[in-house]
């Protein structure tokens, strides 16, 4: 499956405070990678987040016409005031 591979360099308390992106060919389907040194509540919280303004800083113009699709699978969030997009740590899958 092709995507925006995005690495995570710092996360605290699920907020990704430095990151990059790997690829951004596929902009519409943003993949989170966790390459940073983690402390318990980092991670196991709920999902991790990115700030939209950081996303679309690595994702260029294509990534503004993304938001709607994420935000229409309940990706988008609001914390501290801050649009983020959510990363689940973990989904199930069917057998």
């Amino acid at each position: 499956m092709a995507a925006m591979r995005i690495r995570a360099l710092s996360v605290f308390e699920g907020v990704v405070y430095h990151c990059y992106a790997l690829d951004t060919a596929h902009p519409c389907r943003p993949v989170l990678e966790v390459e940073a040194r983690t402390q318990p509540g980092d991670l196991d919280a709920g999902p991790l987040l990115v700030a939209v303004a950081d996303y679309l800083r690595m994702a260029g113009a294509a990534g503004r016409d993304c938001l709607p699709e994420l935000a229409r699978k309940g990706r988008l969030v609001e914390h501290q005031n801050v649009t983020h997009i959510a990363f689940p740590t973990w989904a199930p899958v069917d057998d």
